[in-house]
């Protein structure tokens, strides 16, 4: 069966050499639709260039499709990158944030912007967000006040103690959060968040309660002495601490 010219220009849109790509948009640049294009940007042969030459198509660059394929190719013009980067919508910024390919500061612009918008995002989105974005997201997300969002995020492979602990340290973190924290079973046996919980006077005191019995010796006798604290907290750390308890280590 013969191919159809639109069928035609697809396949060499996808399949040319840098030669016939420069012909191609050369002479053909009105017969590309923003499907036939799209192909374009699976081609190893694209160059900067030549996604300038598709981009100088008014009707390819109305297209939102289109504006994603370039914003997120590496060889895309930075320039360019960085123009289309504020229309994206969030799942495809957090797509953008994370591809190492791209320049650092067009990885950079697509978190800038993301984090710009969550607060206007409802609940069940920066959940999605929570759980697969960059650091950089995180880092403003995990001041969000909501318990949901929290425990989305502490599903991040990309969470680290660093970005946990800070929030940890908050006087003005809910306490609904911090619960949270403390009842995951895969961040709170990390140490360093174990001991920020209990010194937390936010924490509910069942949880903090929980965990200290399984502090060092000097970490008790620090939380014994700190008049944040509550007092039934308090007197159960200088308890532990003199060893009227669990093991101490």
């Amino acid at each position: 069966m013969e191919e159809g010219p639109g069928v035609e220009l697809t396949r060499f849109l996808r399949e040319g050499n840098e030669e016939e790509l420069l012909e191609l948009l050369a002479s053909r640049l009105e017969e590309i639709d923003p499907s036939a294009a799209r192909q374009l940007f699976r081609n190893p042969f694209l160059t900067g260039a030549l996604i300038g030459r598709l981009l100088a198509s008014r009707a390819l660059l109305s297209s939102y499709e289109v504006r994603m394929e370039a914003a997120r190719h590496p060889r895309t013009p930075q320039i360019l990158a960085l123009r289309f980067i504020p229309g994206l919508y969030w799942a495809d910024l957090v797509r953008l944030g994370l591809d190492m390919r791209l320049h650092p500061l067009v990885r950079r612009a697509a978190e800038l912007r993301l984090t710009e918008r969550l607060p206007a995002l409802a609940v069940g989105e920066k959940m999605a967000i929570a759980r697969s974005a960059s650091p950089g997201v995180l880092s403003a997300l995990r001041h969000d006040p909501t318990p949901r969002v929290i425990a989305a995020l502490l599903e991040n492979p990309r969470l680290t103690a660093g970005l946990l602990l800070p929030l940890l340290a908050s006087e003005s973190v809910a306490p609904a959060v911090l619960a949270v924290i403390a009842s995951n079973p895969k961040w709170s046996v990390q140490y360093p968040v174990r001991f920020a919980l209990c010194q937390n006077p936010r924490t509910p005191l069942d949880k903090a309660l929980m965990l200290l019995p399984l502090l060092k010796r000097s970490d008790l006798e620090s939380v014994a002495s700190d008049l944040r604290l509550k007092l039934p907290l308090r007197r159960r750390a200088q308890l532990l601490a003199r060893g009227g308890g669990e093991l101490r280590i």
